[in-house]
């Protein structure tokens, strides 16, 4: 209890101080301000590409492709073998739809609206059902387009990141011209940075025949029995070569390599501005000491013993590095939060608009990150202050 006393009251004094060391407690502050800035920017990059991905639908939606394919650009079904996807038990069923949609997915180019250069865009073909699939799909702005005809409606997000795509305008696919006749939002998934448009006419238009890529299903349920039961019936059928994913599974792999890619390439910049942040928040600390030496000398004459000094320091160091966490981690949310732009998902290698994501998360290791930067700056500066020499240090004051 009394070695609490003594360290409440030295922390106090040194706590007391720091106005007086204004000039190089900011800057120590500022500087982890800085590297936390940079690491919670980094993040939320990250962050909002894994959620954009991953955010497209529920447990009860599914994806079937080709055994072997890692995307749906690799993969090939006929429509035979859609048709027997279709029919086989787990799918969910209305009186209208059965919750199967084969669909293909090719790659066009189109004008960014930020740079005016060419990007690759999504384009998927879906049947009509494909709307009763992805549930929460939302028609924003127009209509649905008309099976059969050379219609397409485009996401929220291909919408704002590329020239072209307004509601009543006309984009060129292969040899025609396409009406855009609808904008739509998924949620916030993928499928917001995809145009859309009817599989048949997209069959037509590049001479697919009758051939498609996926099907897409929602179950009936979207417990494990359920999913279990409709992956067993496809891979035991001699008549198909399926692998069978729910599609929040499959859409976290394809979002891997973009966040590994990114998180590779931040951190380590992070990790070297943590380091400069280190030595300022020696520098800040041994000043503290230096200041404090008569202080810390005096106390120790009375009786307070070496740990209670450094912890002192170690508090210290840590209240300004939590400050400037703090206030980096709060500027990266109002700079970054919501943000958005675009980046190339090597999967596909096509644009997949989203937002930057600060989550709690982020911002926790954000605060973390700052916490062991003012461990590390504070920890040789206390080791100092518990060793002073109260006589030499009394004589020299």
């Amino acid at each position: 209890m009394q070695i609490l006393l003594q360290i409440l009251t030295v922390t106090k004094f040194a706590l007391r101080t720091i106005p007086q060391r204004l000039g190089s407690s900011a800057t120590a502050m500022f500087g982890i301000a800085g590297v936390v800035g940079v690491l919670t920017g980094v993040l939320s990059i990250a962050e909002g590409f894994r959620a954009a991905m991953t955010n497209s639908g529920s447990l009860d939606n599914v994806i079937v492709l080709r055994s072997g394919s890692d995307t749906e650009m690799m993969s090939g079904l006929t429509r035979e073998e859609a048709r027997i996807i279709a029919d086989a038990p787990g799918i969910g069923r209305s009186t209208q739809w059965v919750m199967s949609s084969a669909e293909l997915f090719v790659v066009i180019n189109l004008p960014a609206r930020s740079t005016g250069t060419d990007a690759n865009v999504p384009l998927r073909g879906i049947e009509y059902s494909g709307f009763v699939v992805r549930e929460g799909l939302e028609i924003v702005e127009g209509r649905r387009f008309t099976p059969g005809r050379n219609e397409v409606i485009v996401g929220v997000g291909a919408a704002r990141q590329f020239a072209g795509l307004e509601v009543g305008s006309k984009i060129k696919l292969g040899a025609l011209e396409w009406d855009v006749v609808g904008m739509f939002t998924g949620g916030g998934g993928s499928s917001d940075s995809e145009i859309w448009t009817d599989a048949r006419a997209l069959q037509s238009a590049y001479r697919r025949n009758d051939t498609f890529q996926s099907v897409h299903v929602r179950l009936a349920s979207e417990d494990d029995e359920t999913f279990n039961q409709f992956e067993d019936a496809l891979t035991a059928d001699p008549r198909l070569d399926v692998k069978v994913e729910r599609l929040m599974d499959f859409q976290k792999q394809q979002s891997e390599g973009v966040y590994m890619l990114i998180t590779m390439l931040g951190i380590p910049i992070s990790i070297m501005m943590a380091i400069g942040a280190i030595f300022g928040a020696l520098n800040t600390m041994y000043s503290a000491v230096s200041a404090r030496t008569k202080e810390i000398a005096t106390l120790r004459a009375l009786g307070f013993g070496g740990f209670p000094a450094m912890a002192s320091v170690m508090i210290e160091s840590m209240t300004l590095a939590v400050i400037g966490g703090a206030t980096g981690a709060g500027l990266a949310y109002l700079a970054f939060d919501g943000y958005q732009t675009a980046t190339m998902n090597w999967q596909t290698f096509s644009q997949v608009a989203f937002a930057f994501a600060v989550t709690p998360p982020v911002l926790i290791a954000g605060v973390a990150y700052a916490v062991a930067i003012g461990l590390v700056g504070g920890f040789f500066p206390a080791l100092r202050a518990a060793h002073i020499p109260v006589a030499h240090a009394l004589r020299e004051q």
